[in-house]
């Protein structure tokens, strides 16, 4: 999440937010395909699994043009919040972190909706069915505009 860039044009906010419920959904999940010198290769450049496309339909956004990327240590350069969906991406995006300013950006994405508790992994629909994929689409949709409501008062015009 780039919240430079929603200050500078806050009316992509609502955009922004579509944008980032489709990736987190579409790209959060990715299964590894092989393994080359310890560093983990994802389906980099393929998309989602057509149920998680099937459950964004469902509720009007988008998914198709989404495409997985590998995570990479500049990414923290470039944004100001690192947003994990679960434990173990968290661990793995630390991993990636160069220095404490990078570790601080990590976050849950559950760890903004209020009603989530100590329940702050979104779970894994891959090997569910259907209506599980719509339960997690739930979660983003949920924690995300929790998110969306905690930057709202850096990114209004003044």
């Amino acid at each position: 999440v780039d919240v430079k860039g929603f200050a500078q044009a806050p009316g992509d906010a609502v955009r922004a937010l579509g944008h980032l419920l489709c990736t987190a959904f579409a790209i959060g999940r990715v299964r590894p395909i092989g393994e080359i010198d310890k560093v983990r290769l994802w389906h980099v450049g393929e998309q989602a699994d057509y149920r998680t496309i099937d459950s964004l339909r469902r509720v009007g956004y988008d998914g198709t043009r989404h495409r997985a990327r590998q995570f990479t240590a500049a990414m923290f350069d470039d944004h100001d919040l690192i947003v994990a969906l679960d434990r173990s991406h968290e661990r793995a995006l630390r991993g990636y972190a160069r220095t404490e300013d990078d570790v601080a950006k990590i976050v849950l994405l559950r760890s903004f909706d209020p009603d989530a508790s100590d329940l702050l992994d979104v779970p894994d629909p891959y090997y569910a069915g259907a209506e599980m994929f719509d339960e997690v689409l739930g979660m983003i949709e949920t924690a995300t505009r929790s998110l969306f409501r905690q930057l709202e008062p850096a990114i209004r015009p003044s």
